[in-house]
């Protein structure tokens, strides 16, 4: 058999089993519906197998299909791959890189790397989105992102780990009203109202076995994923929070917070995940450097 594959007729056939219709397949690709079941049905041919059988109204992927859709992401990855690949043999940097993160970092972090990237190079294209940890390692493992800056750990094993900053927690109460001391130990909040982070993001965990190691177990009254949310609750005096450092720094300073030092010391280590396997183009490599290289002033 001739191991060759049209990228067309994968891309159409993808998106008739995405949509569920050669109809709404043909409108996200701008042409008909008969050109797109005409490169459905060349591709079967191609194949020797049929692709796509009708349930009801919509369209499925037979067996066949399910198996040659197990392998369309690995298609898309390795032409984009090339691709970029190309850039490298042009004059200046292009092209585009997908970031993903948490809510804290792209507030308080990433704006002034992306700034300086946009004034160095007005080619390249950042695209950001923000999640937990959990997400954004597997998307980063799935190849939907490039990278990713989060909290450690990271699970995964194809992933490569480079740290780029220590984040100190600090406790934070309204000024108005009985704010915090200087430092605070597990014990001083355990009895308060707590304003803390959702169970699935890293921090919370880390926030949790802080408590733990004291044999406490904390209630909170909230459980929000932003932290500027985090922070007007606790403003608004409904509380107090435990919150990474870098919220609390420069624009991120809050007038009517307090925000108080953890004894023991809490911290958590921001850092970016790449596939191990990942080719590094020009694009990549300048957002991953600028990324590293704004980390090391706040290390510790």
């Amino acid at each position: 058999m001739d191991k060759t594959l049209n990228l067309d007729q994968l891309r159409s056939f993808g998106l008739v089993i995405e949509t569920g219709s050669f109809s709404a397949a043909a409108d996200r690709l701008g042409l008909s519906q008969p050109a797109v079941s005409l490169q459905v049905r060349q591709l079967e041919r191609r194949l020797a197998v049929r692709l796509i059988e009708r349930v009801g109204k919509r369209a499925r992927a037979t067996p066949a299909g399910l198996e040659l859709l197990r392998h369309v992401p690995h298609i898309d990855s390795a032409v984009e791959n090339a691709i970029d690949a190309l850039a490298d043999h042009a004059s200046g940097v292009t092209g585009r890189v997908r970031l993903g993160t948490g809510a804290t970092a792209c507030l308080h972090f990433l704006p002034a790397v992306l700034r300086t990237l946009r004034e160095q190079f007005p080619g390249l294209g950042v695209v950001v989105s923000t999640g937990n940890t959990e997400d954004q390692a597997r998307k980063v493992e799935e190849n939907s992102l490039d990278l990713a800056l989060v909290t450690l750990p990271a699970a995964g094993r194809s992933l490569a780990a480079m740290p780029v900053l220590d984040d100190e927690f600090v406790a934070i109460s309204p000024v108005e009203r009985a704010p915090l001391k200087a430092r605070v130990a597990p014990g001083d909040l355990a009895g308060l109202p707590l304003v803390l982070f959702e169970p699935a993001a890293n921090t919370r965990k880390l926030v949790d076995r802080w408590f733990a190691a004291e044999g406490l177990q904390p209630q909170p009254v909230m459980e929000l994923g932003s932290v500027e949310a985090m922070k007007e609750m606790v403003a608004a005096g409904l509380g107090c929070a435990i919150v990474p450092g870098m919220s609390m720094t420069g624009r991120g300073a809050h007038p009517g917070l307090k925000a108080s030092r953890l004894n023991p010391r809490m911290h958590r280590t921001l850092a970016v995940v790449m596939r191990r396997d990942k080719p590094v183009n020009k694009a990549l490599r300048v957002v991953l450097d600028a990324i590293l290289a704004a980390g090391k002033p706040g290390r510790r």
